[in-house]
């Protein structure tokens, strides 16, 4: 069967063997999983989960009980007072703006220390100049660079005890960088760091690609507000769009203010048939989350072992869903990319090439063979055409289509 899929028989032998020496890892994986599915049934039936919760709303979607029951279900899963879960969210970098514009006013500072943020955010924060940005409403942007893979504890801590700052922004994933993902022990550490001097400044972390990857979320460990998007962990490979924003109350009512209209809040804002499938998205989440996880030690380790410099290595704690290959080659990393294609359930004949996609400096190559559109949960790769050529993959709604996607992709650049 290998074989009629396109795997010559050495590929097969080599994942063979890897799949042997990577067994730890999905035991450890499959710890989580399980300890996971417990907090997300528990919560399910905490809020007596019913079909009823299922049904839509439309127009102003007023005394919708599903929409606000599944916030109280997200708020108790993610250790959260509230939250607000909404296909009105168009991506998690939408979700990001909302929040930012809504807890941020004209001369506040918002202080980044994971260096530069994510491209899309760029335009949002006004590194990139836009007449819509927060620079051009009078927010004030500082960033802190990281040192190698570790936060600038000293910097952060003189700065912060200005008490200038109004928000601290952490994106624990990589982006399109090099560096490491902040794991929960590190993003602890830096939070007690920062509580030391300044009580009161709000602590928000980007945790897109982060959910379900370990046993706890970084509201459990001081944090005072997260994002992430639902065509990524927590959708399940079920939710067809949108993301949510978990914390404080009074963060909460801010953002809804935000997204729909000061005064509305989280009381309007229309279902539209949307509710089973995010209901049932985040029953499946972490499963689907071990998948990706699965699939990402087992791509590291094989590609490891083919003489590609890989981040992080098989064995490494783990913060997000995302690996990264090193391909020191543009030909490389777009045959890698399009590899991933071929190895799609959707649109498997297409062929990525590299474009000008809306919101990034470089071009870009994207191979995504999913259900849903731009979905990073399902098996994805992406890549900036720029040097040192690095493709950044996520993804696998289960382990075996997962595999079968990087073994396609190794077959392409070989």
């Amino acid at each position: 069967m290998y074989q009629e899929f396109g795997i010559d028989e050495k590929l097969e032998n080599i994942a063979q063997k890897v799949e042997s020496q990577i067994k730890h890892k999905i035991k450890e994986i499959d710890d989580i999983c399980m300890y996971n599915s417990i907090k997300v049934l528990k919560a399910f039936q905490d809020n007596n989960i019913s079909d009823m919760h299922f049904n839509s709303t439309t127009g102003y979607g007023y005394g919708d009980i599903g929409r606000d029951t599944i916030e109280k279900v997200f708020a108790q899963v993610l250790g959260a007072k509230d939250s607000i879960v909404r296909s009105q969210f168009i991506s998690g970098t939408h979700a990001l703006t909302v929040t930012l514009f809504a807890l941020l006013r004209p001369n506040d500072t918002m202080l980044t220390i994971t260096g530069e943020p994510y491209d899309t955010l760029h335009p949002v924060i006004g590194i990139e100049e836009n007449e819509s940005s927060l620079k051009s409403f009078c927010i004030n942007y500082e960033q802190i660079d990281l040192l190698g893979n570790e936060f600038d504890k000293q910097k952060i801590e003189e700065r912060v005890k200005e008490k200038d700052i109004k928000l601290i922004h952490i994106q624990r994933s990589k982006g399109y960088s090099a560096r490491k993902s902040i794991t929960l022990k590190k993003l602890e550490e830096i939070i007690k760091i920062i509580r030391k001097v300044n009580n009161e400044v709000i602590i928000m972390i980007d945790n897109c690609y982060c959910e379900f990857v370990n046993k706890q979320e970084p509201l459990s460990i001081g944090a005072d507000i997260i994002v992430g998007s639902l065509i990524k962990n927590l959708g399940g490979g079920l939710a067809p769009n949108g993301a949510y924003v978990a914390g404080k109350e009074e963060l909460i009512n801010l953002v809804a203010q935000r997204l729909t209209a000061p005064g509305q809040g989280k009381e309007v804002g229309p279902t539209l048939g949307i509710n089973k499938s995010i209901l049932q998205g985040l029953y499946m989440a972490p499963s689907v989350v071990a998948s990706s996880l699965k699939t990402a030690v087992f791509a590291s380790k094989i590609l490891e072992e083919l003489g590609f410099k890989v981040s992080p290595r098989f064995d490494e704690e783990r913060a997000d869903i995302v690996q990264t290959i090193e391909f020191g080659d543009a030909n490389k990393v777009i045959k890698y990319c399009q590899g991933i294609q071929k190895g799609s359930a959707i649109d498997s004949s297409s062929i990525p090439e590299p474009w000008d996609m809306p919101g990034y400096t470089d071009k870009v190559i994207m191979a995504s063979g999913s259900f849903t559109q731009g979905s990073s949960i399902e098996l994805s790769c992406d890549a900036p055409i720029r040097p040192p050529y690095i493709a950044f993959m996520q993804g696998g709604l289960t382990y075996e289509y997962g595999k079968l996607g990087v073994l396609k992709a190794i077959q392409n650049i070989m």
